[in-house]
């Protein structure tokens, strides 16, 4: 990498504040937008990078609504009601705009973006794929969840044969498991490629979970290397 540590932009044309870490290698590049959970910011997701191939674009968005100093989330949340698809449509919005910067400001290949999301920031992930499938190649979803009234999606296979990883935490209080599972299942049926894991771990991902995800990235670099 041409920089040690990812550096934040915050500017106009970039759409939303990130970080950025830029390959030493020329581009295009395939690209990884890291999404963050509830209460995030643009710095948190850095701890995955270490699972991410070497010489890839990686950016990491601020979320759109302020909720403190230094927390974002991607809709207004209330704890009392599981978010809809249409909830993300501004957030979705906004994150189909930043990407949509990125081969100009960073020579990313805008046909290899790859997502990966945290909790909410996982959410967000499924619901840009729903909305702009074209636009993803594949989406590691780490202790996430899918948004409700998504059955159109489901009809319509409108994932079909996106590769998905999707890490769940057993001991997880804030997605409990059986709603866990039931959004495998909704990935499933939109025609994913799913490779669902259960972890004895909390809203987190352990150890065992990081090999895994280092393994889905690794195998998703092996397919291109192939097919260029």
């Amino acid at each position: 990498m041409s920089n040690s540590k990812p550096i934040l932009v915050h500017d106009a044309p970039a759409v939303l504040p990130h970080r950025v870490l830029k390959p030493e290698k020329p581009g295009p590049h395939p690209t990884v937008v890291m999404i963050h959970g509830y209460l995030g910011n643009e710095d948190v997701m850095w701890i995955f990078s270490q699972t991410l191939p070497l010489d890839w674009l990686l950016v990491a968005p601020r979320a759109i609504v302020q909720e403190g100093a230094d927390s974002f989330s991607w809709h207004s949340q209330l704890p009392s009601d599981w978010p809809t698809l249409a909830d993300f449509d501004t957030a979705v919005d906004q994150l189909t705009k930043f990407i949509s910067t990125l081969p100009d400001k960073y020579n990313a290949d805008p046909e290899q973006i790859y997502l990966m999301g945290f909790s909410q920031g996982a959410a967000a992930a499924f619901a840009l794929a729903i909305r702009e499938p074209e636009r993803v190649q594949g989406i590691a979803s780490l202790v996430g969840f899918m948004p409700y009234q998504v059955e159109d999606a489901m009809d319509t296979a409108r994932l079909s044969d996106i590769p998905v990883f999707m890490a769940v935490g057993t001991e997880d209080d804030s997605i409990p498991l059986d709603m866990a599972r039931e959004c495998g299942k909704a990935v499933r049926a939109m025609g994913a490629f799913l490779e669902y894991r259960e972890y004895d771990t909390g809203h987190k991902l352990n150890r065992t979970g990081m090999r895994k995800l280092r393994q889905w990235w690794m195998e998703r670099l092996a397919l291109l290397e192939r097919l260029y």
